[in-house]
């Protein structure tokens, strides 16, 4: 017997839509899903090996309750019930000792799914939510919101009818969203530039129309001589900035001393060059997309950096404009109901979140800064923080190791809730194990975009072992601790009415192609109906929220240091086979990258007397690491490079044990480098020494 189930994939954050077939029970097909535009059935590899994960028995079959000490890999089986009693007992100890603030969960990112554990945590009373993203694009979602009003999650970004794309280190090709990369494609086709910025050659930058080799820690001086040559040069779009942006005059005088002759010699990009792109996207406005990036925890002045690409933007009336960026639609907006969200029934905490107990001069939002919870951890101020759960996130395996034995001296009770061991879960002392995204059904949630669609996680085969769905576990737990009047469903089914209710939407609407468009066509405003979420309406280059929170509306450029010899700034990213630590392990993912190689420019390697496949000693503060070299001229001389998250420390992960090198282990001081503006973390200001190994 065979069926299609209808799903959103979930080995990365992208959510790809998907079409699951299952035949006798097996699941034996996974492809994008054929009534999505831009999707046209196509699917990544880490989305392909979706099924690895499932059948894959290096995961995690039932609830464990830690019995040695923490990090020894001393496990018990447990039931659900006894796991559930356990955490009950200790969230309640610790709720009756600290109050409820001293409970805190940190996620991957709520994204469309999210809304059940920040439920529950509200249900237990606790304010301190919080995601990933201080090491990820909270720079670009702050600086959206300080211009815009609107967050990142509510911009889109029209590529398939732009005329030029400037990427700035956004290596898109190796992300892989599909059908962004399809639609930059249909637009490079159709005659686009691409233009991509880094400090080594990816391959997104063997896709650019021109690609421009930047110093590391220059990416603001770029982008300030850019709006410099525009505004010198009245590029810019007046009957749009005239009637959009305030605080013009304040930026032209801020932006006086910075030329493209000052930026070439902090860059190391030719004068020329930088006029002629400020000159060539004047000519292609306002289809273009200047873009500022998804992983943004880069810098100290990364924020900045991001606000002047979002000026940049507007300067060029690229704003809600066919091949620019376009503001996402709330269904309100479109015509519709929104969905009934599942904190509106959940009285709001006592307390606020830990970052209103601190001083002002630096901005925070509704998903928390991660930052600031590893601190609070380490040093229990402003309050103290005893119980950590984290979901669907290993942030151990982004952390030193000193740093990570500071964290757990000082918490009581860590719950890991994963469908993979990560080394947060070794640390942990109840590991819950979640239900593959193939074996799960999830709360319903809302696409965002000109066309917001509402989108259904379905359940494609029953668990394999004794797993839940996420939904399930925070459900039970808020009912262990005497909140189960918050969250009173029984049943999938029983959340999914209670979001529907109102919107004249129904279950089996969902069953033709697993969403439900909430407009016909897409929605973009024309130029009478824009406006943005700021109190004057306007792109508020003068922001009242940092005037609130007391955050300068410019920082002046700080030039970076210099490495000295044999020293070199360490930078990471992304590999289009893996999802950070989390596929590594998967049996085909394995297969095709199974460890990462240290990217170091030729001529360095040269002085340093290190050959092309040469094992080489990493080395910080107090860290020594072997990795293999790759030497190459494609990668600056200050940088050295690798693919993230390997040197997996978890056992019973078998493939991939040991193989590689974690760049975190070189981020010693990261509770320390809180990012100019925004707190965020600021992941490329380690510096390592590199020396051959003998």
């Amino acid at each position: 017997m065979k069926k299609s189930v209808f799903s959103v994939c979930g080995m990365c954050s992208v959510r790809c839509p998907v079409r699951v077939e299952v035949t006798d029970g097996r699941i034996t097909w996974v492809e994008g899903n054929p009534y999505v535009p831009g999707i046209e059935r196509a699917l990544c590899a880490k989305g392909s090996s979706g099924v690895a994960l499932v059948y894959d028995s290096q995961r995690p079959q039932y609830p464990m309750i830690r019995t040695g000490p923490r990090g020894s890999g001393q496990w018990r089986r447990a039931t659900w019930d006894e796991a559930f009693d356990y955490i009950a007992e200790s969230l309640t100890k610790i709720r009756d000792q600290y109050g409820a603030k001293a409970i805190a969960l940190v996620d991957r990112g709520t994204g469309p799914f999210g809304e059940i554990q920040r439920a529950f945590l509200r249900s237990i009373g606790s304010p301190n939510y919080f995601s990933h993203d201080d090491f990820c694009r909270k720079n670009v979602d702050l600086a959206y919101q300080s211009l815009l009003g609107y967050a990142r999650p509510e911009i889109g970004y029209d590529f398939a009818n732009t005329k030029h794309i400037v990427f700035y280190g956004r290596n898109a090709f190796e992300a892989l969203a599909v059908r962004e990369v399809n639609n930059i494609i249909k637009a490079l086709e159709n005659g686009a530039k691409l233009t991509y910025i880094d400090v080594r050659v990816t391959k997104t930058a063997a896709k650019a129309t021109k690609f421009l080799m930047i110093r590391p820690a220059t990416d603001y001086a770029l982008n300030l001589a850019l709006i410099h040559v525009i505004l010198k040069e009245n590029l810019f779009d007046r009957s749009f900035v005239d009637r959009y942006v305030s605080g013009l005059s304040d930026l032209e005088d801020f932006i006086k001393p910075y030329t493209p002759e000052w930026a070439e010699q902090q860059t190391g990009i030719p004068s020329y060059e930088i006029i002629d792109l400020a000159r060539q996207l004047a000519a292609d406005k306002p289809r273009v997309i200047l873009y500022p990036g998804w992983f943004a925890g880069r810098y100290m002045d990364y924020f900045y950096n991001a606000r002047a690409i979002v000026i940049l933007n507007a300067l060029l009336g690229s704003i809600e404009q066919k091949g620019g960026l376009l503001l996402a639609k709330s269904p309100k907006e479109v015509g519709a109901k929104p969905l009934n969200s599942l904190l509106d029934r959940i009285p709001a905490p006592e307390h606020k979140r830990l970052e209103a107990e601190l001083p002002p001069g630096f901005l925070y939002d509704g998903a928390g800064h991660a930052l600031h919870l590893f601190k609070t951890i380490k040093t229990q101020e402003p309050y103290p923080i005893k119980a950590l759960f984290v979901v669907r996130y290993d942030p151990f395996a982004g952390l030193p190791d000193a740093d990570i034995k500071e964290l757990i001296a000082n918490l009581d009770l860590i719950v890991d809730v994963d469908v993979n061991y990560s080394l947060t879960g070794w640390y942990a002392d109840v590991i819950l194990p979640e239900s593959t995204y193939l074996e799960r059904d999830d709360i319903i949630g809302l696409q965002r975009g000109v066309k917001p669609t509402l989108i259904m996680r379905r359940q494609a085969i029953p668990p394999l072992y004794d797993t839940k769905p996420k939904w399930e576990i925070f459900v039970k737990l808020a009912k262990k601790m005497g909140a189960g009047e918050y969250l009173p469903y029984e049943t999938i089914e029983d959340i999914w009415n209670y979001q529907l209710a109102g919107t004249g939407i129904k279950i089996e609407d969902f069953d033709k192609t697993g969403q439900v468009s909430l407009c016909k066509d897409p929605v973009i405003w024309n130029k009478d109906e824009l406006k943005f979420k700021t109190p004057s309406g306007k792109i508020e280059i003068l922001s009242s929220k940092m005037k609130e929170r007391d955050v300068p509306y410019f920082y002046p450029f700080k030039e970076p240091p210099t490495p000295k010899e044999g020293e070199f700034r360490l930078v990471f990213g992304r590999v289009a086979v893996h999802t950070h630590v989390q596929t590594h392990n998967n049996k085909y993912l394995n297969e095709i990258i199974p460890e990462n190689e240290l990217w170091i420019n030729d001529e360095a390697a040269k002085r340093l007397g290190i050959r092309d496949g040469d094992f080489v000693e990493v080395s910080s503060v107090d860290y020594t690491g072997r990795i293999r070299a790759k030497v190459t001229p494609f990668i600056h001389p200050e940088v050295v490079f690798m693919y993230r998250g390997f040197e997996n420390e978890v056992p019973v992960k078998t493939r991939s044990f040991g193989k590689g090198l974690n760049e975190a282990k070189f981020l010693r001081g990261l509770f320390d480098k809180f990012g100019y503006g925004s707190h965020t973390g600021a992941l490329f200001e380690a510096f390592v020494k590199v020396k051959k190994a003998f």
